[in-house]
């Protein structure tokens, strides 16, 4: 497979699967066991509104790489829909950031833990 040629689409799809994985660890990790706080907590991350408030944090900071960058404009500029719990904006970030996610996850994991470490040190709150 060249991943250099999958579409924004494709790595988004790949990447909101990881996402949604790392998440539930994270949450898990932090003792959150019953399946109402599970769902309820897991919200703050795995939603595009979440997605979103932790992408623009990272992007303020010049966490992001030029390649991931890229990676980011293809998954934000490829989207079908949009969901009737979303805004264009809020969905394209998100797809953005689930594109980056699929991305590393194909091409680089070690770099795809540090992304989810500095998606996480906005907290259990996601602040």
């Amino acid at each position: 497979m060249d991943i250099k040629t999958l579409s924004g689409s494709a790595l988004s799809y790949l990447g909101d699967a990881i996402f949604t994985l790392k998440v539930r660890e994270f949450y898990l990790e932090h003792n959150y066991r019953t399946p109402g706080s599970l769902q309820q907590m897991t919200a703050r991350y795995n939603s595009a509104a979440g997605q979103r408030k932790a992408y623009e944090r990272m992007d303020r900071e010049g966490f992001f790489t030029a390649d991931e960058l890229e990676v980011f404009k293809r998954g934000r500029n490829d989207i079908s829909h949009i969901p009737a719990s979303s805004d264009l904006v809020t969905y394209e970030i998100a797809s953005g950031l689930e594109a980056i996610c699929g991305y590393l996850y194909l091409m680089d994991q070690d770099r795809m833990n540090e992304v989810f470490d500095e998606i996480f040190k906005g907290g259990i709150e996601n602040e």
